[in-house]
Parts: structure tokens; C-alpha cells; sequence
């Protein structure tokens, strides 16, 4: 006879069946009585009630078929028996509506009897004031989930009027680090002990960290604005930002005119091979044809990134109704991941686009070899990129640092923030920004004036111990 909660290494359908069951609002006829036994189907069978004590239910046989056994002492309260031999209390009781609903109070074993009718006591005195056990119930296991709140995050305010990179980034956070974290909780459940657990995972990774915590506090606030939780209840308030290291890599004069030898001898004669010590293939190229030409796009663009301090998305994207030679403008986007708009950039970005062969067909500055319907990869860029920096021993300078090195040498024409700001198009100074002179000339001006120094560094030759150390090490591998 069964006295506790039975379980199997692996449950039949059956009982799976009895256990969604078990955990689900009833909603029972209106004629069902008290004194009734009610199987899971609502069909009544007559059997008065009983003193529901622990002897009476260790001495209950099996069933082939739920069974409901109501007490005595308790109006509503009674033990349902499954075929499994899972054994629930409940209760059953009539709302302000004058619906009759039954509501699961726990498993016999888990609780007493006496522990049991407390609670069922507890739970009409909840209805006497208005209360809906069942419906409370229903409502919390219906309540959205953090995964139901993220899949709406993404849905409605990511990929709405945000930079696809920004998209592809966030996503990947989300599914790497914050669904698996807080995903199966309810929204309304999460508390900023359950952000902290999170901020502790990746406190090895603190960029990784903030922006996870900023993705998070965005998405509940939106939850609060679809009233998904309190106002003001974001979990993520006070929870601390972990302290970033910005880079500030910027190119010297002596390391602008290392790149600028590594550009020409590309151009040129080609980069030597870098090749391993150990190698020792047996039909090697004579050393003066050991050399490669990277791919010519990619060394223009390298020219583009420093002359217009533009992301290399945004150049490899360029197309050519972008280009406005007359005007002196390139359409780029005002911000990272917006609309592009003309921009005014230096003489010599402007030459190096002249200079450009249209492919027929393709309306890309610069193409992929392959597909011309398609714009050079990042891969490609990239790639060419090792192959520079190595030769001119940048090993610890980034693409994007060329970046950093044009907005660097604005600054240092005594260009304004504004100006600077305008320069890189970022969003820095936003609300100062509208009692600027949004005029172009100041940018075209700033823009001359780097484009001139950067050409100067470029095409200044190394000599003297320089130039023969870098040989050296070119020599040297």
C-alpha cells in the first residue's frame, strides 16, 4: 500500500499524464458535491467523507484511476491518489465569482496530514477575504520568464534601429552568458543577488561583464514598461560596473613612418615570407622571391582608415555613389551603425579613391575578388593587416587603433572637442554639440591638416639606426 510519493528512474506516460494533472488548476462542475469521489475526468462516484488521519491513507490499496478521498473535519480539503501512487492534497473551494476551483497544496510525505489541513485552512481563510488560490497559482506559472523577457528584448528594441554588429554582439551575450544564467526565471522573481551571481561569473572578463549588465538593465526596464514587474524594481540598480582599461593605442611619428616603409615595399616588391625556423622544404623559392604582394584594396583601405579615422566597416561598405569628389565628401555613417551622410574628408582620401578601377557590374569602391556583386571581407583586410604590422614591428597595434591615431592627431591641431567629435562622428557632446558651428568647413579644415601630417609620416624614409635595425629584423624573420 502505498505511503509516500512513488518515483521511477524513468516515469511512464501515464504518469507524467497524472502529474500535469496533479499541478493544474481544476475547474470542477458546478453539481460535483461535497462527499464525492471525482476522478481526473470529473465523473462523481458517491462515497461519504472520512477522518483523513495518516493510518487511513497508509491503509489505502491501488487504484486503477485517480481517486479523490475528502475530509471530514475540513469542508473541501481532501487527498487525491493517482495510479502512480503519488499522493496530493487539496482543496477545493468557490471564488468571488462563484466558480468552484481546486487548488494543489502539496504531496503526503512532504507534508503531514495536520501540516496539510493547516494550509488548507490558511487558503479559505484567503478566500473569505476575496482571495484566488488557483488563480494565483495559475498566474505565476503563466508569469514570462527572463528567456521570455530577452526574446522580447531582442524582437522589440534590438534589431529595431540598431547597428547590425551591436545585434550580433548582444546576441551572442545573451545566448553565452545571460540565458543560461537567469533564462528559466521569472521576471518578476529576479532580485540583484541573482545579478550579482551573474557579475561574479564574469568578473574575469569585465567588458564582457558590463555589457552584460547593461543589456540586463535594459531588458528590465522595458519590463517595467510593459508592466512586467514593479517600477523602480530594476534588479541591476546599484549593482557596481566593473573598471575598464580603455585603449589608448595610438601610432608615434617614428612608428607612422615604419608603416609607411612597410606600405611601400608592399606595394611594391611585395612582404617577405614569414617563415618558420624549422622549415625545411625541399624546393624553397630563391630569398629575392620571397616576397608576396597583399592584396592592393586592403593597403588602401589601411591609407583610408588613418587619412579618414572611419571604421573598417565602413570603408569596406563603401560604395561608389557614396563619393562625392566634386564636393569633397564621403557619405559615412553619422553615428556607429546609422544612416550614412556626406562627410568631409582630406585631399589625399580623395586621391586614393580616384585612383580606384570601378568594376564593372559591382557597386563597391572595393570589391571581392571572387564576387564582385559582394564587398572585400574583413578577413581579407585583416589579413593583410598581420602581414604590415609584423613588417613594421606594430605587433600590439590594432586596426582600429588607426582610428584612434586620426582622432589623436586632430586633437593635436588644436582643433576643438567638437570638431574632434564631428571628425570621428561619434556621439560624444551630444547635448553641447547643437551651440557648435556644425559648419564643414572646421572638420574639412582638421581633416587638411591630419591628412598632410599623415602623408609626411608615411613617406618619411627611415634612416640612420632605425632603418637599418628594422632591416635587421625583416632580414631575420
Amino acid at each position: 500500500m502505498p505511503t509516500d510519493v512513488q518515483t521511477s528512474s524513468k516515469p511512464s506516460k501515464s504518469t507524467v499524464d497524472e502529474e500535469n494533472r496533479e499541478n493544474s488548476t481544476v475547474y470542477l462542475p458546478s453539481d460535483s458535491s461535497k462527499g464525492c469521489l471525482t476522478s481526473a475526468r470529473g465523473r462523481p462516484n458517491q462515497r461519504p467523507p472520512v477522518n483523513l488521519t495518516k493510518r487511513y491513507i497508509d491503509s489505502l490499496s491501488d487504484v486503477s484511476k485517480p481517486v479523490l478521498h475528502w475530509d471530514k473535519a475540513l469542508t473541501g480539503f481532501g487527498l487525491q491518489q493517482f495510479k502512480s501512487g503519488v499522493l496530493t492534497f487539496v482543496l477545493d473551494y468557490r471564488n468571488a465569482e462563484g466558480r468552484k476551483l481546486r487548488v494543489t497544496i502539496g504531496r503526503f510525505g512532504a507534508l503531514t496530514v495536520e501540516q496539510a489541513r493547516d494550509q488548507a485552512r490558511a487558503l479559505r481563510g484567503r478566500v473569505a477575504q476575496g482571495g484566488d488560490p488557483a488563480r494565483e497559482v495559475k498566474q505565476r506559472r503563466e508569469a514570462p520568464t527572463v528567456g521570455n523577457l530577452l526574446d522580447a528584448y531582442v524582437t522589440k528594441h534590438l534589431e529595431v534601429g540598431n547597428a547590425p554588429r551591436t545585434q550580433r554582439d548582444n546576441k551572442a551575450l545573451i545566448k553565452r552568458h545571460i540565458r543560461p544564467a537567469l533564462g528559466a526565471l521569472k521576471v518578476a522573481s529576479v532580485t540583484r543577488q541573482d545579478v550579482l551571481k551573474l557579475r561574479r561569473r564574469l568578473e574575469k572578463t569585465p567588458r564582457q561583464a558590463n555589457l552584460a549588465l547593461a543589456v540586463l538593465s535594459k531588458a528590465f526596464n522595458l519590463a517595467e514598461e510593459w508592466e512586467w514587474r514593479m517600477d523602480g524594481s530594476n534588479p541591476c540598480r546599484r549593482v557596481p560596473r566593473f573598471e575598464e582599461n580603455a585603449r589608448e593605442r595610438f601610432l608615434s611619428a617614428e612608428e607612422l613612418a615604419r608603416l609607411g616603409a612597410a606600405l611601400e615595399e608592399a606595394e611594391t616588391k611585395g612582404l617577405p615570407w614569414r617563415e618558420r625556423k624549422d622549415a625545411q622544404a625541399k624546393h624553397r623559392a630563391k630569398p629575392e622571391n620571397r616576397h608576396t604582394i597583399p592584396n592592393r584594396a586592403a593597403l588602401t583601405i589601411v591609407k583610408l582608415l588613418l587619412f579618414t579615422g572611419a571604421r573598417a566597416s565602413e570603408i569596406l561598405g563603401l560604395a561608389w555613389a557614396d563619393i562625392d569628389i566634386d564636393r569633397g565628401t564621403v557619405s559615412l555613417p553619422s553615428r556607429k551603425g546609422g544612416a550614412r551622410r556626406p562627410h568631409p574628408v582630406s585631399a589625399y582620401a580623395l586621391d586614393l579613391l580616384s585612383e580606384q578601377t570601378r568594376t564593372k557590374g559591382s557597386p563597391w569602391v572595393f570589391p571581392a575578388p571572387m564576387d564582385a556583386s559582394r564587398p572585400l571581407s574583413l578577413s581579407v583586410l585583416e589579413n593583410a593587416w598581420q602581414a604590415l604590422r609584423a613588417h613594421a614591428g606594430l605587433d600590439d597595434v590594432h586596426l582600429h587603433d588607426l582610428r584612434h591615431t586620426a582622432g589623436t592627431y586632430v586633437s593635436q591641431t588644436g582643433a576643438n572637442a567638437f570638431s574632434v567629435r564631428d571628425f570621428l562622428r561619434h556621439k560624444t557632446l551630444a547635448m553641447t554639440g547643437r551651440y557648435a558651428n556644425r559648419d564643414a568647413d572646421p572638420i574639412r579644415q582638421a581633416a587638411d591638416a591630419i591628412g598632410e601630417r599623415l602623408h609626411r609620416g608615411l613617406t618619411t624614409k627611415l634612416t640612420g639606426h632605425e632603418g637599418t635595425r628594422r632591416r635587421a629584423e625583416t632580414r631575420n624573420g
